[in-house]
């Protein structure tokens, strides 16, 4: 969707209440609290509708991300859409220069809730063939060294583990990215199991973590001297990527968000071929979230 099609859709607060409106009851208005179908729409209260037969008065963004917050919806649609549209993502700085927002803890503390949505609780698991290995992206603390320790130590480094699935003839499809803890066989395993169908063939690059896989066509390719790119190229590949990505968009990742960023950018590579979707979608999974405060997302770290 262009710039110029986004605001002729949504050139208000009415507008977006609307839109929102019909994706939350796409039927007609249903009360959360007694499932009555006829209200009517309060001229006092924005965007509030009571119930015809219980009274209950509800907002459009009531029990969605929108709830609670002091910016207007057309902020809130301008922001999906300047994250959306933008494939190499946006910084809390860009962003709230883009919107003319009062503070950059307004800008961030957004960023961290459509950032939440980015997983869809839907989403099937890879299948077929599933490329899986470990890498790290620099941390530095003042006690850290500059290089950061060696091989899988977590001097100066943050470890992450990632898979991606392959079709049967050898084409990248889908991806998962998360956080690893320790290089230890249940981390190892329980991501397997949260990313990859049983069943489906896991190659790996030999490490000894991934012979306690069970249910899955195992194939580890033992690296020895050989590069690791070079056995497992489409994972290294989306590692290089990311790093490329985290390192130039944000300027480094912070230990504490990590997480966020990681599933930012697994949104952004399994909606690569669909950018003009991306708005809608990612407007789907914010609107079917509840509200979240700053401290919420403060206290997480």
């Amino acid at each position: 969707m262009s710039r110029t099609a986004f605001n002729e859709r949504f050139p208000d607060d009415t507008a977006c209440a609307r839109f929102l409106l019909e994706k939350r009851w796409p039927q007609g208005f249903v009360c959360p609290a007694c499932g009555g179908q006829k209200a009517w729409e309060l001229a006092t209260k924005r965007f509030t509708y009571e119930c015809a037969a219980c009274d209950r008065q509800t907002s459009v963004t009531a029990g969605t991300i929108f709830h609670r917050s002091h910016l207007d919806l057309l902020t809130w649609f301008q922001a999906i859409y300047a994250i959306a549209s933008h494939s190499n993502g946006i910084s809390a700085l860009q962003l709230q220069v883009q919107l003319g927002l009062g503070s950059y803890k307004t800008a961030w503390l957004m960023l961290q809730k459509l950032r939440r949505a980015m997983i869809d609780p839907d989403r099937s698991l890879l299948e077929d063939v599933v490329e899986v290995d470990e890498s790290d992206i620099p941390y530095r603390t003042k006690g850290d060294p500059i290089a950061g320790g060696q091989g899988r130590s977590a001097v100066g480094k943050l470890h992450f583990i990632g898979a991606i699935e392959l079709s049967p003839d050898g084409h990248p499809r889908r991806i998962r990215l998360t956080p690893l803890q320790d290089f230890s066989a249940s981390s190892i395993s329980a991501f397997v199991s949260g990313a990859a169908t049983p069943g489906a063939t896991i190659l790996s690059d030999g490490f000894s973590a991934y012979r306690s896989l069970k249910g899955y066509n195992h194939k580890p390719k033992v690296v020895g001297k050989m590069a690791a790119h070079m056995i497992l190229p489409w994972i290294h590949r989306v590692f290089a990527n990311f790093k490329r990505w985290a390192l130039g968009t944000y300027h480094g990742v912070r230990k504490p968000h990590l997480q966020r960023y990681l599933e930012e950018f697994v949104f952004r590579w399994n909606r690569r071929r669909h950018m003009k979707s991306s708005f809608d979608m990612l407007f789907r999974l914010a609107a079917a979230l509840p509200h979240a405060g700053y401290r919420q997302f403060v206290d997480q770290y």
